[in-house]
């Protein structure tokens, strides 16, 4: 599997860019924002998703391991496939997406090309469900320094945040609206403080 590919960008495409490693050029799906900043001759790093199918291979890339944290999350919902995940990821940043996800606000999502209304309740509907059971399961585990902290850490790594990023986003949302918030709660005042920064 390649997870990254560091070197430089050799072509520019609508959809994707290639970019020479140890004088092999790699096509990577991007972002439509990957691509629009991308030079050719320049150096560019990805993290990427390695798809492998029995008719076909590709490449999809991130500029941040967020990126592609979310981009594998959508993966697991039915019915969404690369190409819907790459439109979603790039359509607007990752945290405003996750919290449009948790407040259950169908319109941004149909706002993408290609979502409809029924993609969009399902992808709402799988994404709470697994942000909510790993906060329960940081919970279960006992892993929760700081009273609530932890479920709250457990969720925002799950949808692809670093643990330093994760802890930070935390605490603010713990000192914002404290433990007694439901676990939703608490997750959706993070993402506003990953939005904000």
């Amino acid at each position: 599997m390649i997870a990254s590919l560091d070197g430089v960008v050799g072509a520019i495409g609508p959809d994707s860019v290639v970019i020479e490693v140890g004088g092999i050029g790699y096509r990577v799906f991007a972002p439509p924002a990957v691509i629009a900043t991308s030079q050719a001759g320049a150096r560019l790093k990805l993290h990427t998703y390695h798809l492998v199918r029995e008719d076909q291979q590709a490449l999809f890339g991130f500029r941040s391991p967020e990126d592609l944290g979310f981009f594998t999350l959508l993966l697991t919902v039915t019915g969404v496939g690369p190409k819907v995940a790459l439109a979603i990821v790039g359509s607007r940043a990752v945290a405003d997406l996750q919290l449009a996800i948790l407040q259950q606000d169908q319109a941004a999502l149909v706002s993408i090309p290609g979502i409809g209304r029924k993609l969009a309740e399902r992808i709402i509907f799988e994404l709470k469900e697994k942000v909510a059971a790993a906060g329960s399961a940081a919970l279960a585990a006992g892993s929760s320094p700081g009273g609530g902290e932890g479920e709250v850490v457990a969720a925002l790594q799950a949808l692809g945040y670093s643990p330093p990023e994760a802890r930070a986003a935390a605490r603010a949302a713990l000192a914002g609206g404290g433990p007694a918030a439901s676990l939703e709660e608490r997750v959706k005042a993070a993402l506003r403080t990953l939005v904000r920064d």
